[in-house]
């Protein structure tokens, strides 16, 4: 019953994490693409970070305050499919742009995107669909920065809304490129690293080393210093070393040894 339990509690640990990550996916596919590409897919896919974060900016204009809300590939300030919504000061709520009708446009360290199809003005731009212009930029420094809004273009019959937004989510990964110098001494430190804890470990608990007998081959370290110094005796020098004339004396006459007589062989 015990390991019954205990396989459902897993079973249950899986579904719960296989389904959160579908609901991440998820929530990237509420946007809508005008026209669906690859491309502009994947740009969406790299601002995966800002799903289910609200934010907000307050401006003045022509003495007049708005409050601006934006969600990405969410409801913002709470209105169905508005992904950027303007409040008045009287509290009058308009949507600038809907994210089932969305644009992606991407560089190496930005992401431009574009909610359309927003409420049409009244008296400006021709009394086309409002549109908002979202330029999220690369900052390491901010996982995700404030909304700015930056600028509404009436001027022209495309008219827009700009927004500005920093985060670390679009930055391009960096990636490390060693040298090869740099991969041989770190190939050459592990090396050594491995020599010296491999021949502790054997002189102490094979050979039962003590002290500084523990250093594998600490006789030949030990005299490193001396080899050192007559490899480099035998290869800089460039003459031989004279010997210094050792003293000869004057070899005395060698002793004659004495004749042997045979006269006792003679007959007598």
């Amino acid at each position: 019953m015990e390991v019954l339990s205990h396989a459902m509690g897993t079973l249950l640990l899986l579904l719960m994490l296989c389904g959160s990550g579908r609901s991440a996916e998820d929530g990237t596919d509420k946007c809508k693409l005008t026209v669906e590409s690859a491309s502009e897919r994947n740009q969406l896919k790299r601002l995966a970070p800002l799903l289910h974060k609200n934010f907000f900016v307050s401006t003045v204009k022509d003495a007049e305050s708005y409050k601006y809300f934006f969600q990405f590939c969410g409801d913002a300030g709470g209105v169905v499919g508005a992904g950027v919504t303007q409040t008045d000061s009287k509290n009058v709520t308009t949507v600038v742009g809907r994210y089932d009708s969305t644009k992606a446009i991407g560089g190496s360290d930005w992401v431009m995107l574009i909610y359309e199809n927003g409420e049409n003005y009244k008296t400006h731009c021709s009394s086309a669909k409002r549109k908002a212009i979202i330029m999220i930029s690369c900052d390491r420094k901010t996982e995700v920065g404030a909304l700015e809004a930056v600028v509404e273009d009436r001027d022209r019959s495309d008219c827009f809304y700009l927004f500005e937004l920093d985060t670390s989510a679009v930055c391009p990964i960096i990636e490390s490129k060693l040298s090869a110098g740099a991969i041989i001494l770190i190939i050459a430190v592990c090396l050594v690293a491995v020599y010296l804890i491999g021949g502790f470990l054997y002189q102490r608990l094979f050979v039962g080393a003590k002290g500084m007998d523990q250093i594998p081959n600490y006789a030949f370290w030990s005299e490193i210093g001396n080899l050192s110094a007559d490899g480099c005796d035998f290869v800089c020098r460039s003459r031989k070393r004279e010997e210094p004339n050792a003293y000869r004396g004057v070899a005395s006459e060698p002793e004659e040894e004495p004749e042997e007589r045979d006269d006792h062989l003679l007959p007598m």
